[in-house]
């Protein structure tokens, strides 16, 4: 049974990864300066400040670490408010489940100011109960306390609750309180797929794969 459901954004209901891994390259092209082969992968593991250092260390670039930290900054929250659409399937199950008068939340480690933005432009905004951020709740994903919050603004019970997430820290957390989890792919989490199949009550390529019938969410993987 499924009475409320939690969504992550990057990676589950938006494609908006990549723009995490390409910030730099597109902060660096608006310079006219060509990224190096690779340079995504190196940014995506550092703090935008870590980020701003390297791209100050290893190009011709005037700017202070503030205004590098500005422009990868700026990158990324254009990308939310002009270009980041729905994953395959994530507005027709969110359709779906309002339309099965389930409740739902989001629970992101996104600024709200991103994902408000995102949303009102897609016109999805109004489908959720409330937007939770970890910088709002004071915790990451490796706490369960944002997953609480959106339950307790839902008013569902824990073990009628689903979480859908594409990382597995965040997965491995509501897991362990009791959610349901349905683990959704993302190539930027490509090599904790395995794990996160097992953590997961029902894993998914895309959420296409997803329906909600009679109250009760069904669906899964055919790869």
């Amino acid at each position: 049974m499924i009475r409320g459901a939690i969504f992550d954004v990057d990676g589950t209901l938006l494609d908006t990864m990549p723009v995490w891994t390409d910030a730099g390259a597109r902060y660096l092209a608006s310079l006219g300066i060509e990224a190096e082969e690779g340079l995504g992968a190196k940014l995506f593991s550092m703090t935008v400040d870590m980020g701003a250092v390297y791209l100050k260390e290893n190009y011709p670039l005037s700017q202070s670490l503030s205004e590098i930290k500005k422009g990868i900054n700026g990158a990324v929250e254009n990308y939310y408010f002009t270009e980041a659409d729905f994953k395959p399937g994530a507005r027709e199950l969110l359709d779906q489940m309002k339309e099965a008068g389930i409740r739902m939340s989001v629970a992101t480690s996104t600024d709200k100011y991103c994902i408000l933005a995102a949303f009102e432009r897609l016109d999805c905004a109004s489908y959720f109960d409330v937007i939770l951020t970890c910088g709002e709740v004071g915790a990451s994903k490796s706490n369960p306390k944002i997953f609480y919050e959106a339950i307790k603004a839902m008013n569902t019970p824990v073990e009628e609750t689903w979480l859908f997430e594409d990382g597995l820290y965040s997965i491995k957390t509501a897991k362990a309180e009791g959610f349901k989890i349905v683990g959704v792919y993302d190539s930027v989490s490509e090599a904790d797929q395995e794990e996160i199949r097992i953590w997961s009550d029902i894993y998914v390529r895309d959420l296409s794969r997803l329906s909600v019938q009679s109250g009760f969410l069904t669906g899964g993987a055919d790869w």
